[in-house]
């Protein structure tokens, strides 16, 4: 084949920007790399790990967090109706606690993606099956699953919603007040289990993110003030280098969230590229350079505890399912290609949790 002067200039500058640990050959293991910093690492998966030995290979040996990505949400638990069907989730977990990860569950309340089902019950029927969910699951597996997204992406502004809560089910039922509700029931179910209010779009500095940050700050001011039981802060993190950003600021304010007496986890990192160039050379450097500046940043903060990627491998990433994705490239959002091959990501991320101070 032969390449023209902008492919080879492409590839030029992805050799460049190839990490320290790719080009010194370090054995990749970024679940032990972050352990020497007192980090933790890890990956969302679900039930592709039982067809895919490959992924599960690579799952296992990387992450020492796993983030059960969808058989422990409502809709896959309760499609049909109120009554659960955990057989999927089960083995999941199974797998999870085998392989030796720490497993999180995301999300326990969420008002998207909510069977229709739903829709048609009364708000008591509403407000009982709330009740009747978080018990449930958190019950069944208290002492398995560590750690729970009780609350998911509780802030959506755009919608026009007073006080710019997201619209959903389970607002509709309940009010502003079904969050702390989520966490105290929660709690009561598993006494030992991490609880996480976990939030999109912070790291951005277009409007949708400055508008989140004020207000899910002053939540988490507002459930710690009234002895709600939320001990950590997710942020998500689909790092978006398109639109307006500064890792620097949103370090600092994540610091601030942290002074309210809460962990932070980034709990959803890739980068999402399809804005990116179309040339898979010149768009792997942009998207380990958006992961180095954004990384570098928030590591500083000492709270950050946590860095889950939502899926190590581009093999099942979400944003190939997305309908605007664009559909003229397959997704290099992730550390590993479709091939199960590490990427510079990889070795970028690695790095960075290398060189981050111990917590």
């Amino acid at each position: 084949m032969r390449w023209s002067r902008r492919q080879f200039l492409a590839s030029t500058a992805a050799a460049a920007a190839l990490p320290r640990f790719a080009r010194a050959a370090t054995p990749l293991d970024i679940g032990a790399t972050a352990a020497a910093r007192g980090l933790a690492f890890g990956s969302a998966f679900d039930r592709e790990v039982f067809e895919d030995t490959q992924w599960a290979g690579v799952l296992t040996a990387q992450a020492r967090v796993g983030a059960v990505e969808n058989s422990l949400k409502f809709d896959w638990l309760r499609p049909y109706g109120p009554d659960a069907d955990f057989s999927g989730a089960d083995a999941v977990v199974d797998f999870g606690l085998k392989a030796g990860m720490r497993l999180r569950g995301t999300a326990l309340i969420w008002n998207d993606w909510l069977p229709d089902w739903l829709k048609w019950r009364s708000m008591n029927d509403r407000r009982a099956i709330f009740d009747r969910h978080i018990d449930e699951v958190v019950a069944r597996y208290a002492g398995r699953v560590a750690s729970w997204d009780v609350v998911n992406e509780p802030f959506l502004p755009i919608q026009g919603r007073e006080g710019g809560y997201r619209k959903g089910y389970w607002f509709d039922a309940i009010g502003p007040d079904y969050i702390a509700a989520a966490f105290r029931r929660a709690a009561a179910a598993d006494p030992n289990a991490e609880l996480v209010l976990n939030e999109a779009f912070c790291e951005q500095d277009d409007e949708l993110g400055v508008s989140v940050r004020p207000r899910l700050f002053d939540c988490v001011r507002r459930l710690k003030d009234d002895g709600v039981p939320v001990h950590a802060v997710g942020l998500q993190g689909h790092l978006k280098p398109h639109l307006p950003h500064d890792y620097e600021r949103f370090a600092a304010w994540v610091a601030e969230l942290a002074a309210l007496g809460v962990g932070i986890k980034i709990t959803e990192l890739d980068v999402d590229d399809s804005h990116l160039p179309l040339e898979v050379a010149a768009r792997d450097v942009a998207v380990v350079e958006t992961l180095q500046r954004f990384l570098n940043a928030v590591l500083k903060v000492e709270a950050v505890s946590e860095v889950i990627c939502w899926q190590l491998s581009d093999r099942y990433s979400w944003y190939g399912h997305a309908d605007w994705y664009p559909k003229d490239r397959k997704p290099r959002s992730h550390f590993w290609d479709a091939d199960m091959a590490p990427k510079a990501a990889a070795y970028a991320t690695a790095e960075a949790l290398a060189a981050s101070a111990a917590r």
